[in-house]
């Protein structure tokens, strides 16, 4: 299985839905991770571009309200409560507390 994220105007991620993998397969049986964009927009419109649940592509798993950044071809997810020493990790795309007295630890 595929999974593709809606992204608005804005990169914004919407919604992730499933595709089956028979969907992304070109004439000669390979999977074509633009088919499957394709196939997607067919069924519901907009734009769509391929996650991966295990994040061997674009650094992260699409959530709703990430930001697809297509510079680093990257799901960033929306910043935690650190405040204002918020710092993003370019190696992951994550978001990092500078200073750990703001962390979030455990929805504390």
């Amino acid at each position: 299985m595929a999974h593709y994220a809606q992204l608005d105007s804005n990169n914004k991620v919407t919604q992730v839905i499933v595709v089956a993998n028979e969907e992304l397969l070109n004439s000669n049986g390979v999977e074509d991770p633009v088919k499957g964009a394709v196939f997607c927009q067919s069924l519901l419109g907009g734009n769509w571009i391929q996650t991966s649940y295990n994040g061997r592509i674009r650094k992260n798993y699409a959530g709703i309200g990430y930001t697809y950044d297509s510079g680093r071809d990257a799901f960033i997810p929306p910043k935690a409560n650190c405040h204002t020493e918020e710092t993003l990790d370019e190696a992951t795309c994550l978001w990092v507390c500078a200073n750990t007295e703001h962390e979030v630890k455990d929805g504390n």
